[in-house]
């Protein structure tokens, strides 16, 4: 300990004498140290998704004075940002945001195995950008209201919280907690991590969403209770809107939107998956919007009904209403009345 607040006085001095000669303000909250989001003198808003790199393997006493002059050389820095100990040294892992998705890639190509030190080569790759996170280890009893009230009191950012039945385990539950950045959800995986939620003492976990657990909760979603038509991955599809709503009138909607804020037209693909015995079908549905950063994808269960609109149209339909909600678009407010 004494070794390694030795070094930390050391670099903590020469990153003030740093900050004091070029002027930098770096700010440092939820142990993190930022600087810029925007820098000063940025023009406009905030870059493209697809900028954004990860660097790893850091030594734990080299600061800001030594990272942020060495990634700048390579484009012009957005924001940066470095995980930081509670004795405050570097965490090893740090966040650079460029300007473009030229630079970024500059800086990958260019520091990518970068020796820092002797001997010390640096990690850099594009950023993955998880929004989702998994908490398991709920108590059964807990409900939906209760655990978005706890989640808001200390997590900032939350898109959407779906509660699952945990596999193999009737005395517990497990939420899907999505995100509206990546930095969101990993300010709040630092939160949740320390404890701080005010739910009944429970075994709880807090990780990240992996890609096989996401599609093994999607495909035994339980059998949707609305009269038709129900929302699928992270209930992002109001359910009394969908009841009412015409494929036509959505999507219309949708292109208006990508229209005024020059996006490009929205591609869709909707496949069939599975039928349960009511003759419910359940559908995937993926939405393309080439000027959006992300695909937008999910699934849902139709029923046979005969109100005029095909399965597919009516995934489509929830396909559309979920892309407007990750446009945080409020339906309820802003779609014409009927």
């Amino acid at each position: 300990q004494t070794w390694a607040n030795g070094i930390n006085e050391a670099g903590k001095m020469a990153l003030l004498a740093w900050q004091k000669e070029t002027g930098i303000e770096l700010v440092q909250i939820n142990g993190q140290r930022c600087y810029g989001g925007p820098p000063p003198g940025w023009v406009g808003g905030p870059p493209p998704a697809g900028t954004e790199v990860y660097i790893a393997r850091l030594p734990q006493d080299v600061y800001e004075d030594t990272l942020i002059p060495l990634f700048e050389s390579v484009g012009k820095l957005y924001e940066f940002r470095l995980m930081l100990t509670f004795s405050g040294l570097n965490r090893g892992f740090a966040y650079a945001t460029y300007g473009s998705q030229l630079d970024a890639l500059r800086a990958i190509t260019t520091l990518h195995c970068f020796q820092l030190r002797q001997g010390c080569a640096i990690v850099v790759c594009r950023s993955t950008q998880k929004r989702e996170l998994i908490m398991s280890g709920l108590p059964a009893s807990v409900s939906q209201q209760e655990l978005e009230d706890n989640l808001q009191m200390v997590t900032e950012g939350i898109h959407s919280v779906t509660l699952h039945a945990s596999p193999g385990q009737t005395q517990a539950k497990l939420a899907v907690l999505k995100y509206r950045s990546h930095k969101a959800a990993t300010l709040a995986k630092k939160a949740l991590v320390e404890g701080n939620l005010e739910l009944r003492k429970a075994g709880i976990r807090v990780d990240w969403l992996d890609r096989k657990l996401k599609k093994k909760l999607q495909l035994c979603e339980e059998e949707p209770l609305s009269s038709w038509v129900q929302g699928g991955e992270n209930l992002a599809v109001p359910r009394p809107v969908a009841l009412h709503l015409s494929l036509q009138i959505v999507l219309e909607y949708l292109n208006m939107l990508c229209w005024k804020h020059h996006l490009g037209t929205p591609l869709f693909l909707t496949k069939h998956v599975q039928v349960n015995p009511k003759r419910w079908q359940q559908f995937w549905y993926h939405v393309v919007i080439p000027g959006y950063h992300v695909p937008i994808s999910g699934f849902t269960w139709v029923s046979p009904d005969r109100q005029g609109q095909s399965e597919h149209e009516k995934a489509k339909v929830v396909a559309v209403l979920h892309t407007l909600q990750e446009f945080g678009e409020s339906l309820h407010s802003q779609l014409p009345a009927f």
